[in-house]
């Protein structure tokens, strides 16, 4: 039996198997009911994306757990992790920092995996050419200071506010609204490049891959806009559950999620987020960036 024909048996039993429970538990009344795990993400990107990339996720796990699985979207980053806290998701695919927020409202909670990259995630400080800026390697320029007006992404971002504004403090000595004559947020990472490129805004900070993506697939014009400055590592995105998933989905269901995301290798799954494997994470993993953000001020 090939790899790939056995792959399929084993999802058609596992659908089965859960379609005949299903059926044996609606004859015992709605009530009983076998539920929906849901899930949600960080809106970092366009929404016609994230459809695209989660809705392969949901198709997955639906596969692989025999459990109805949904994609439940956002608009921002607070929403995201309201609606963690509120248990309108059993888990998320959150930021450092929003996944920080997350687990400090919900206790019990636990980061399980990650991606490869985001062991070692960066940023990009870019510029509009019209600046005059040029790329630096050990740090900002000090010119880079001297613009008119900077974005960050959203407000909640880990790569497009957080980490920034950490190397900028730790730069200047001073938070980008005393350098700046004007300072927003716009949201997302793929909003902040076009902004940037317009010229709307001057310089701004966004998450590395989104700029890499949007290079590989033409969508950035190079004479408008260039990269001046890219961060130090630090650890980012990752996948978060709540605490009480094996009372409402059976003992061990935590584990087999987490096995099941590590188990990808699907390149087209893959390559939506873009990640080219998942690996563990746990909370210890992103004490840095929770002391980070207590120590600039971003959370209560």
């Amino acid at each position: 039996m090939n790899n790939a024909f056995a792959t399929r048996l084993r999802r058609a039993v596992r659908l089965i198997t859960a379609a005949g429970v299903g059926a044996l538990l609606s004859a015992c009344g709605p009530a009983e009911q076998a539920p929906t795990f849901t899930f949600t993400a960080i809106p970092d990107q366009d929404e016609s994306r994230l459809e695209q990339r989660f809705g392969k996720v949901a198709d997955y796990l639906q596969d692989e757990l025999g459990v109805p699985v949904a994609y439940v979207p956002v608009k921002s980053y607070p929403a995201a992790v309201t609606a963690f806290r509120n248990d309108q998701v059993q888990m998320a695919w959150f930021g450092g920092l929003s996944g920080v927020q997350a687990r400090r409202l919900v206790p019990g909670s636990r980061a399980i995996a990650q991606g490869e990259e985001d062991t070692a995630f960066k940023s990009y400080f870019i510029a509009n050419t019209a600046t005059g800026l040029t790329p630096a390697r050990d740090r900002l320029p000090e010119a880079f200071a001297e613009q008119p007006s900077f974005t960050f992404g959203a407000k909640g971002s880990t790569s497009g506010r957080l980490m920034p504004e950490f190397f900028f403090r730790e730069r200047f000595g001073a938070p980008p609204q005393e350098k700046f004559d004007k300072v927003g947020f716009s949201g997302d990472h793929n909003r902040t490049l076009s902004l940037v490129e317009s010229g709307a805004y001057a310089t701004g900070a966004l998450n590395y891959q989104v700029w890499e993506q949007a290079l590989k697939d033409g969508d950035i014009d190079t004479d408008k806009v260039r990269v001046i400055w890219e961060t130090p590592a630090y650890p980012d995105y990752h996948w978060t559950v709540r605490g009480d998933l094996d009372k409402r989905f059976g003992e061990g269901f935590t584990d087999r999620v987490t096995e099941t995301l590590l188990a990808i290798r699907d390149p087209a799954l893959l390559a939506a987020f873009p990640r080219s494997r998942f690996v563990p994470a746990d909370n210890d993993d992103y004490q840095a960036i929770e002391d980070t953000a207590e120590a600039i001020g971003l959370l209560d």
